[in-house]
């Protein structure tokens, strides 16, 4: 096992600090593969997760929005990076910032690491649809959260 964060100090949501949004989770073995490593496509889970509580986070009626049906958000576009394996029972952390915010859309980077070593690079752009799956501006209390505490330079 690798050193990193304990998973048990970091609170559930994660936090955001200093532009970034910060998740913490632990491998599992239903994460791995036959070689005792973490599948190719769960880091793809592992930060779907971390953008979801980044967005619970902002408390800006994100989740009102999407329980209601008002709002959702898409991947559509994602380019990944795989630099380094984790392993079972790794504590992860990752790591999101939104680079840019527009109207219906946002992209953001994020990076899955264990300590300091940098495991998986993510550039992931999303769109912002109704509930009839057409692109919708993204509200402008929410955009104001985004642009505010989760950006490079905030």
């Amino acid at each position: 096992m690798h050193a990193g964060t304990p998973l048990s100090t970091a609170p559930a949501r994660g936090v955001i600090n200093g532009g970034a949004h910060r998740y913490p989770l632990r491998v599992y073995y239903e994460d791995t593969d036959a070689g005792g490593i973490v599948y190719y496509a769960n880091y793809l889970k592992f930060a779907e997760r971390a953008r979801t509580e980044m967005m619970h986070l902002l408390e800006a009626g994100y989740a009102e929005g999407v329980t209601s049906g008002e709002i959702a958000f898409a991947v559509r576009r994602c380019e990944v990076d795989y630099l380094a394996p984790a392993s079972l029972n790794d504590v992860l952390e990752v790591r999101t910032t939104i680079s840019q915010t527009r109207g219906a859309s946002m992209n953001g980077h994020q990076t899955v690491y264990r300590g300091d070593e940098e495991l998986v690079r993510l550039e992931v752009g999303m769109a912002c649809l109704n509930r009839d799956g057409c692109p919708a501006r993204i509200p402008n209390d929410l955009k104001n959260a985004i642009q505010s505490r989760t950006s490079p330079s905030s």
